[in-house]
């Protein structure tokens, strides 16, 4: 028997009480020790406070095995443990749980003639609650000299309730601070760059399978970050319930894009409509996982996950292996890209389901599976995307060469034609003149008929049908702007006696007279005169008043009264009357009621003796 295993065994029988189903370990100075297989362990649901479980009989605590607590949804257990400080001075020592995923830790530190120490940890709990900031959980005492200090720890986990414990000195947990940060550190390096690197290329090359490759990796990366603890560490410190429901969404994300990644890079499109069909669907039910497991518990999603990486890993290990049968020549380095991670993924899936054992974490066998299949599938893609620049230079070569073969094809055209098409140029360009000659002289006869169209030809002003058009717009221009419009009827007196006495053609040369002195008296350009029909007149006004008008139609009216008309040697005196109506226009209808009323109004002017302007007014109804 060695020496240490001599005085452990001493140690242990000079404490009575220390029996089956309690440890008494000695601790020296510079010794780490692993705790995990020196446990003991009781399941109770009653017990829940220290009280309770410290009144047990030692023969309730059973030794904890490795198999105990490997599966998924492991039901609160209490672990107990105690120390002993074999030398004569103070020895400070770390306590380390390694399973960053336990939901919550209740650790009791008791010693005699102290008081008791209790400590809460957990991923329940926002992530600055921890004694010891670090993705492991640590507790740091004193072990003081010829004393016994005993533990009790109680666990409670919905995932994996592995408990790796081990007691380290400072020196040996920073040693295993810095290997493990290397360790995660370079793995997770590693993966951001193979992601980032793929994301950029998608980026600037618009491709889809290098799209679905980024979101694959960034999300296994994110994905192997939550479980090493460095998500709930970095990310979200401050919501356990993100801790609670990231890793079971992240799987599936995962799977999401794997699929939609492995059906472009295997090319099923062209190679097998079934195959494309089943990774369609399963992207499809890899969304759907995405969306139902933040509502299911902890266990059953990972656990339904865990049937899922496996499913899938098959599925796509089943294609590869049949692509690559047919000669298929990714498929073959696809095949040994993913015989990794179906060999990782199946011995994790065992370890949580709890049908193996290995003295590693769960986790470690699909991480390494996954680093060795990220990696190659990035050889995968590579190779695929080298074979499709080859392809496309090829293309662009025989492209070239097809365009040389047209280029010198269409210079002989051009020769042949060359003489033809200056003739036919000349030909184009003479007749093109004709035609630019007949346009111009066919636009200024339309330009000469509309002007006749719409000017009276005796008087030179806007005719009726012109009047009309323009007092349509006038009035809806009036109901838009809320501004009156106003209509003057213009009637020459005593215009028949001056033809009876002088002749039709004083009569014209009076209405030509009369006309332009209309005319020549407006002062705003929208302002228009025209001739409604034989010697009577109308005037449109816009954005004039009752009062406006009426200056208006007595400028008219003295104007004409003071026209030096004659015919031979005779003066022909000259007067007209006015009837005036200003509104503004409420509708299409209204514009016409306006002229009736401007109408009515002149007929009250010449009826109470002409030479004179009226206003309308609703009494002239009467």
């Amino acid at each position: 028997m060695s020496p240490f295993k001599l005085l452990l065994l001493l140690i242990t029988l000079s404490f009575p009480g220390f029996s089956q189903g309690e440890s008494l370990l000695a601790v020296n100075r510079d010794q780490s020790i692993q705790l995990t297989s020196w446990l003991y362990y009781i399941q109770d649901d009653s017990l829940t406070t220290l009280e309770q479980v410290s009144k047990q009989s030692s023969h309730r605590w059973q030794r904890l095995t490795p198999e105990f607590n490997q599966h998924l949804g492991v039901k609160p257990f209490w672990v107990k443990f105690s120390l002993y400080n074999a030398t004569q001075s103070h020895i400070r020592r770390y306590l380390k749980l390694g399973n960053p995923h336990l939901d919550k830790i209740d650790l009791y530190h008791l010693q005699t003639g102290q008081p008791t120490v209790h400590l809460e940890m957990g991923d329940s709990l926002p992530f600055r609650q921890r004694p010891i900031i670090n993705n492991d959980f640590l507790y740091r005492f004193e072990l003081t000299p010829e004393r016994v200090h005993t533990f009790y720890i109680r666990i409670e986990s919905k995932g994996s309730a592995n408990l790796p414990i081990s007691l380290l000195s400072p020196d040996h947990i920073v040693k295993a601070t810095e290997t493990q940060s290397l360790y995660q550190g370079f793995q997770l390096g590693a993966l951001m760059a193979i992601g980032l690197f793929s994301l950029f290329i998608a980026l600037t090359s618009r491709s889809y399978s290098y799209s679905y490759y980024s979101g694959y990796v960034l999300s296994a990366t994110l994905l192997v970050a939550s479980l090493h603890g460095l998500s709930f560490r970095y990310l979200w410190p401050n919501w356990p319930v993100l801790q609670a429901i990231m890793v079971p969404i992240l799987i599936p994300i995962a799977l999401t894009f794997v699929l939609m990644f492995s059906e472009k890079v295997l090319q099923l499109k062209y190679h097998n409509l079934k195959m494309l069909r089943v990774c369609r669907y399963g992207a499809a039910t890899g969304l759907l996982l995405t969306l139902i497991t933040p509502f299911l518990s902890y266990s059953v999603a990972l656990k339904v996950n865990i049937i899922a990486v496996l499913i899938t890993t098959s599925i796509l290990m089943l294609i590869a292996l049949l692509l690559s049968l047919r000669g298929h020549k990714l498929a073959r380095l696809y095949t040994l890209a993913w015989s990794g991670m179906l060999i990782g993924s199946f011995v994790t899936a065992m370890m949580y389901l709890g049908v193996i054992y290995l003295p590693i974490m769960h986790q470690t066998p699909i991480m390494v599976g996954l680093s060795f299949e990220i990696v190659f599938m990035a050889a995968v893609l590579a190779i695929r995307y080298n074979d499709e620049r080859k392809a496309k230079l090829k293309i662009q070569q025989e492209a070239l060469l097809q365009a040389q073969r047209i280029r010198q094809a269409r210079e002989e055209a051009l020769k042949a034609e060359a003489d033809t098409n200056e003739r036919l140029e000349q030909m184009v360009q003479e007749r093109t003149l004709e035609l630019e000659i007949a346009l111009r002289e066919l636009n200024e006869a339309n330009q000469k008929l509309t002007e006749q169209n719409t000017v009276d030809s005796l008087t030179g002003v806007k005719n009726r049908a012109a009047f009309e058009k323009r007092l349509q717009a006038e009035g809806r221009l009036s109901r838009r702007q809320q501004t009156p419009l106003a209509i003057l009827m213009i009637d020459i007196d005593h215009f028949k006696a001056i033809n009876d006495t002088y002749g039709h053609l004083a009569g014209d040369q009076t209405l030509k007279s009369i006309a332009q002195a209309l005319k020549a008296k407006l002062r705003r350009p929208s302002d228009l005169v025209s001739r409604f029909g034989g010697e009577e007149f109308a005037m449109i006004l816009p954005n004039t008043s009752s009062d406006g008008a009426q200056q208006v139609a007595e400028l008219m009216r003295s104007t004409v009264s003071q026209l030096p008309l004659a015919w031979g040697e005779q003066a022909i005196p000259l007067t007209i009357s006015i009837g005036i109506c200003a509104e503004v226009i409420v509708d299409d209808q209204h514009t016409q009621l306006l002229v009736d009323q401007a109408d009515k109004a002149l007929y009250r002017a010449k009826h109470e003796g002409r030479n004179r302007v009226c206003v309308y007014s609703p009494e002239l109804e009467e």
